[in-house]
């Protein structure tokens, strides 16, 4: 299934709340960074996923997005051929 993704980004100045959040760690890599398409992997707690996001519209604001869960152990896999910076990050949305 094919959505579409709307991009919000916020700059935060004050950090403090974050200490009362448990976040997931996740670690993360791309495939490729065309302008035209983004294919990312994803290990995030115990899932794995792969992620084809389009281009952006001209506002900037949307682009489809497909993502599929795949298997830790796919994932593992993809990660060997991912572009040499992976990203390894908290992420507080799932708690």
């Amino acid at each position: 299934m094919i959505n579409e993704e709307i991009e919000r980004k916020f700059l935060v100045s004050n950090t403090e709340f974050l200490k009362e959040y448990q976040g997931v760690q996740l670690i993360q890599g791309y495939l490729t960074t065309d302008p035209c398409r983004t294919v990312r992997v994803r290990i995030q707690g115990h899932s794995g996923y792969l992620t084809i996001k389009g281009p952006s519209t001209d506002d900037g604001l949307k682009r489809l997005e497909w993502e599929k869960e795949i298997s830790i152990s796919e994932a593992e896999a993809l990660l060997e051929l991912c572009l040499p910076t992976l990203f390894i990050k908290l992420d507080i949305r799932y708690r």
